[in-house]
């Protein structure tokens, strides 16, 4: 595999339904591949023969296998595609994963050529943050995770977190951080401690764990709880659930 060509899951196009740009149409480029194992993750992350899964018309979910590695002039042509005949219809085009930044060496070859046609949103775990200061310059939104350990299993990323933000700060950025009902008081304190000490005004949110039915592991309550704990720190926290799924989209 050259940088040229990536493992890839799936490309489509859809509604963001989590995070700071909720609502907005998007193509995803889902990317193969993690760092972490988080205990909610419902994404395969693993490298593996599978092909991937494209769409050929924006939010058809008319799929086709495409044998990986896919090569990037078949995603430009794709999403120019789209733009002709659905012109202004996305936002942007989220990079998403799996973990992206697993990929850095060949986003590194791909972003700049996506930016021309869309904006580009980096999700991620926040961890790798010697990855981003190579792509930084060519990425203009990141939706970033801090891993608690009550939902995710991932102990010690802390520091990592908070070294990574920094980095991220330089361009327009949210925190996400996954709760449940065993989120304990500390580490939502020990997470909107991180953002307040990089920048105040850097948008925080809840989001519950959501079961396999649709329905969300945490009760009412302890959301405003956990919620009133953040507002201490950070100036900005909102509780916002994964939107897309009882909605239906992808």
């Amino acid at each position: 595999m050259n940088n040229h060509s990536a493992e890839l899951a799936e490309v489509f196009s859809s509604i963001q339904g989590e995070g700071g740009l909720i609502g907005l149409r998007q193509v995803f480029i889902r990317f193969r591949g993690c760092n972490l194992q988080c205990d909610y993750c419902d994404t395969p992350t693993g490298v593996s023969a599978e092909p991937c899964l494209m769409e050929q018309a924006p939010g058809r979910r008319d799929f086709v296998p495409v044998e990986n590695p896919v090569p990037l002039h078949r995603i430009l042509s794709l999403i120019e595609g789209w733009h002709r005949g659905w012109p202004g219809v996305h936002h942007s085009v989220s990079i998403t994963g799996g973990e992206p930044l697993v990929s850095h060496e060949i986003l590194q070859s791909w972003l700049p050529k996506l930016r021309i046609l869309l904006p580009v949103y980096l999700e991620t775990n926040g961890v790798m943050h010697t990855a981003l200061d190579l792509l930084i310059d060519h990425i203009d939104m990141i939706g970033m995770d801090i891993k608690i350990p009550s939902t995710s299993g991932c102990t010690e990323l802390w520091e990592d977190h908070r070294r990574f933000l920094r980095k991220a700060s330089a361009k327009d950025v949210f925190v996400k951080v996954v709760v449940g009902e065993q989120t304990e008081d500390w580490e939502i304190e020990r997470s909107a401690e991180i953002v307040s000490s990089v920048a105040g005004n850097i948008p925080f949110v809840l989001q519950p764990v959501t079961r396999r039915d649709g329905s969300v592991d945490i009760g009412p309550l302890r959301v405003l709880e956990l919620q009133e704990i953040a507002s201490r720190y950070v100036r900005e926290c909102r509780v916002i659930p994964q939107t897309h799924k009882f909605m239906g989209q992808l």
